[in-house]
């Protein structure tokens, strides 16, 4: 195994002419890099698009588990492609769990770019800082600070179109205690439980060193002993 340090644009578009001696590109970086390197080399790259995360309190979610995921999803790592960028709240919650949510995730500092319905039942009660009303470009911005758009949706179906829309499929999360919404939502996402459990390090296996949100293998988390074979003679 060779290891190289490169340090220009130069040099990089120089490795991806490289085809012939190199049989996987890893980018680590934005969409638009991603992108660009997809653009110009010939060699297989395993990509990923933004990691636009959600988290969906369902109008069946546990209060407890409702802030301890949501603080998690966002806080852990906020930068990470794993972490929370939208929190998606059923409308029966909007008096009752939602507040107390809001307070746990403004007490970890993270700021709430609201829509009119969410900011409205925060209003009513007193809280006023750490947020603000959200705009169209918030539902598809992947945040990587400690800030979270927040909208309400009338049922899970709507939820899921939602995320159908703007999220770019990467690790969403429904916390519910309806074993029926759960199964509906849960198809390769995470059933009450933090997205930013969707790290292979997290998981057992090592050191991440790429993630994939393409259609065919390999998708998801990939850590060293993913992208190494063994052979016999």
């Amino acid at each position: 195994m060779y290891i190289q340090a490169i340090q220009t644009g130069a040099e990089v578009a120089a490795l991806l002419e490289l085809d012939r001696y190199i049989d996987l590109v890893i980018p680590r970086g934005s969409d638009s890099l991603v992108h660009n390197i997809q653009n110009n080399t010939r060699i297989p790259v395993m990509g990923h698009t933004d990691g636009l995360c959600a988290v969906y309190l369902d109008k069946a979610a546990n209060e407890n588990r409702a802030v301890r995921v949501a603080v998690d999803s966002k806080v852990d790592f906020p930068a990470a492609c794993n972490a929370a960028k939208t929190l998606i709240v059923h409308e029966t919650l909007l008096n009752t769990i939602w507040p107390d949510v809001a307070k746990a995730l403004i007490t970890a500092s993270v700021q709430l770019r609201c829509d009119t319905s969410t900011l409205s039942a925060l209003t009513s009660t007193g809280i006023t800082s750490q947020i603000q009303s959200s705009t169209p470009d918030d539902d598809e911005t992947e945040h990587l600070s400690l800030t979270l758009s927040v909208l309400s949706v009338l049922s899970l179906s709507a939820a899921l179109s939602h995320i159908n829309s703007h999220t770019s499929h990467y690790t969403d999360c429904i916390v519910t205690e309806d074993e029926q919404a759960a199964l509906i939502f849960c198809r390769g996402t995470f059933v009450n439980v933090s997205t930013s459990f969707a790290d292979v390090f997290r998981y057992g296996f090592g050191t991440e060193v790429g993630i994939s949100t393409g259609r065919i293998y390999a998708r998801d988390q990939s850590a060293s002993k993913d992208l190494s074979c063994a052979s016999t003679c």
